[in-house]
């Protein structure tokens, strides 16, 4: 049984810290508070041993797991005495940092062993074992303490949502109450493959242009505020007084100076501006606001709202072929959306199914669903649902790529189109008027 070491603090205010075997994370926490303790930290010691540093364990190599799976077990008597140094190895290997690539490969390793029938508990056990990121593998066995217990996954998860995101936590639930874990585990490795993807290329794009951008403001202000000051302090001791620099650059050099002595004072406007727009967004109307802005934005929204519409059907599609009716359907996969805009068009499309009429009229309404989504949903009412469902997901994922392609070739013509502004701004306040002043009437005074 695992070994936690907790800091808590009673009703007087007093601060206990205790050693104890709990079975998992979540339940040591329920008994403090039960108990009148508020938990300040918890941290489980590391009974295993440190291995030495070796190639992470990929997709690829799974498969070896999986014919070892049967001599594969936790035995938490197994545990021995830790050196010094193990113990110091074991506090900075628990602090590593969770990333998204061992996210990926967790959720590819479930998939494979669920897909060779393996039950849950062996499934984790055999990734525990396998795990080299000891943060991770704690996690891991809180979450396999839950499902010994007998609760769901995904309930265990929800207590780690800085490790695990909230479409993939209920994409994980929809699978365990609709009885079909390994298809939302195969659309859970989707779902990541494509979010990394789709952030990849978007950094890809926007990072050079960023730099760009920035590299080109320093100068702006090195070129207004040093580099020219400099060249016309060199031409008055030369005597050339009638080289001066033009009027635009000189005020642009006033506001410059302005700013850099004044800045606490737009600084604390951005800052109000910036904070009233946060509390605003925390409002339930402000968020639905905001909600509503990512689906209409330009460039990202439609592809926002096809990503998010496109989880739901996949999630009510999984449901229906599992028997489900429709208003159980969508009730248990609107759980993969957080979007209050599309939350609230399916309780409509729901409130819709209670008293009889179309659940697709919210979706039409709304004016966000293109009108082949809402034919083909209608034909499928008409016909075979679930069928045609198939093909409104198929036909989604050739539209998002087709989105995804347009966002691709548009947001750079975006991003140069402002590095560009700003670089026609450098060229006329700063780079022209050096010129001028250098090339301009400088020999002819010398010579004179």
């Amino acid at each position: 049984m695992p070994t936690y070491i907790y800091k808590a603090v009673n009703k007087n205010g007093l601060i206990v810290r205790n050693r104890v075997e709990e079975g998992s994370r979540i339940s040591l926490i329920r008994k403090l508070k039960a108990n009148g303790l508020a938990p300040i930290s918890i941290n489980q010691t590391i009974a295993r041993k440190i291995q030495p540093a070796k190639k992470k364990r990929n997709i690829n190599t799974i498969q070896e797991v999986i014919k070892n799976a049967g001599t594969t077990q936790l035995d938490a008597n197994s545990r021995r005495r830790m050196s010094n140094m193990d113990v110091v190895k074991s506090y900075f290997a628990m602090q590593k940092k969770i990333t998204e690539r061992d996210l990926v490969i967790f959720t590819q390793n479930f998939y494979l062993l669920k897909k060779a029938n393996f039950n849950n508990v062996h499934a984790l056990s055999t990734i525990i074992e396998s795990t080299e990121n000891m943060a991770f593998a704690g996690i891991l066995e809180d979450i396999l303490a839950g499902v010994e217990a007998g609760d769901y996954m995904y309930k265990t998860m929800e207590y780690y949502s800085n490790v695990f995101p909230f479409i993939y936590i209920n994409m994980i639930r929809v699978g365990e109450l609709s009885g079909s874990l390994e298809n939302s585990l195969q659309q859970a490795v989707e779902y990541l493959d494509n979010s990394t993807a789709i952030t990849k290329k978007i950094k890809g794009i926007l990072i050079p242009n960023i730099a760009q951008f920035a590299l080109l403001i320093v100068m702006l202000f090195v070129g207004t505020l040093y580099a020219l000051p400099q060249v016309q302090g060199v031409l008055d001791s030369l005597g050339a007084s009638k080289d001066v620099i033009p009027a635009a650059t000189l005020a642009f050099q006033a506001f410059l100076r302005g700013f850099l002595k004044w800045w606490p004072i737009p600084a604390a406007m951005i800052a109000g501006a910036v904070v009233a727009v946060v509390l605003y967004i925390q409002t339930p109307k402000g968020r639905y606001k905001f909600h509503y802005f990512k689906y209409t934005m330009p460039i990202f929204g439609k592809l926002i709202f096809s990503l998010d519409f496109s989880r739901l059907m996949k999630a009510m599609l999984l449901n229906l072929k599992n028997g489900m009716r429709i208003q159980d359907a969508l009730d248990v996969s609107k759980n993969v959306i957080n979007n209050y805009v599309m939350l609230s068009i399916i309780e409509n499309s729901l409130n819709n199914i209670l008293i009889g009429e179309s659940w697709i009229a919210p979706f039409e309404r709304s004016g966000l669903a293109s009108s082949m989504i809402i034919e083909m949903l209608k034909i499928g009412m008409q016909t075979d649902l679930p069928e045609m469902m198939d093909k409104l997901v198929e036909y989604m994922e050739i539209d998002i790529n087709n989105t995804i392609e347009k966002i691709t070739m548009v947001l750079p013509q975006v991003m140069y189109s402002i590095v560009g502004v700003v670089l026609i701004f450098f060229v006329v306040i700063v780079l022209v008027p050096m010129i001028q002043i250098y090339f301009g009437n400088f020999l002819f005074d010398m010579y004179l």
